[in-house]
């Protein structure tokens, strides 16, 4: 399942973004958080942990955990790792999966969340391998993809401007992709019975969802 989450950011936290993405001195060769096979194919670079990107990470994050979108389709129990990435002209990443576990936890779900305006760079779509064939994400700047960790994707090679982005790894409290498709589908239910003003609907989906929850969630 993959999502498209807008509007995860605010004007103001963009803002925080392009001073974070301004100091040169706040970033590093990508390649050092890669594991063994994909650094062999990670041309970027990425924020060191400190400082201003550290406080936007924090942010990002909690955006993250408020968005009502992203709880329902993630049933995040931990956000693993946010990393801050850029590519300039000639920097991409190849094809490649990404790692079971990161820090000792498993990964179900992959994000990039886009911090720069896509009109602002050429190439460095997030592309995604899939029985059809390739799916290119280019999203506007404080938007958000979410999508199996198990799946193979690169970063195409950018060949004019900056993209900027923030890469992450959750462990979803729902192991099972499909219980966690099925879950979503409710919250939308759930959703659409409390805009219409269903109280009899609401309820008994209120009911579905908590019974579900307790058959497949994990602590």
């Amino acid at each position: 399942m993959f999502i498209q989450i807008a509007n995860i950011l605010t004007a103001a936290d963009l803002r925080l973004a392009d001073t974070v993405f301004a100091q040169t001195d706040a970033f590093e060769s990508g390649a050092r958080t890669a594991g063994r096979i994909a650094r062999a194919v990670k041309n970027n670079e990425q924020a060191k942990p400190s400082g201003l990107a550290a406080d936007l990470t924090v942010l990002i994050e909690k955006r993250l955990l408020k968005n009502d979108v992203f709880r329902a389709a993630a049933q995040p129990g931990q956000l693993i790792r946010t990393l801050l990435s850029r590519y300039t002209a000639g920097m991409g990443y190849g094809l490649h999966v990404d790692d079971a576990f990161i820090e000792g936890q498993r990964t179900d779900l992959s994000f990039t969340l886009f911090l720069a305006p896509p009109e602002s760079y050429e190439g460095g779509e997030l592309v995604v391998e899939e029985p059809a064939g390739e799916r290119l994400i280019k999203l506007e700047a404080g938007a958000l993809v979410l999508y199996p960790s198990t799946t193979l994707h690169r970063v195409a090679e950018v060949t004019k401007g900056e993209r900027r982005a923030a890469a992450g790894w959750v462990r979803s409290r729902i192991r099972d992709a499909e219980a966690r498709e099925t879950l979503f589908d409710v919250a939308l239910a759930l959703r659409q019975a409390e805009a219409a003003g269903n109280r009899t609907l609401t309820d008994r989906l209120l009911k579905i969802q908590g019974a579900l929850l307790r058959r497949w969630g994990e602590d």
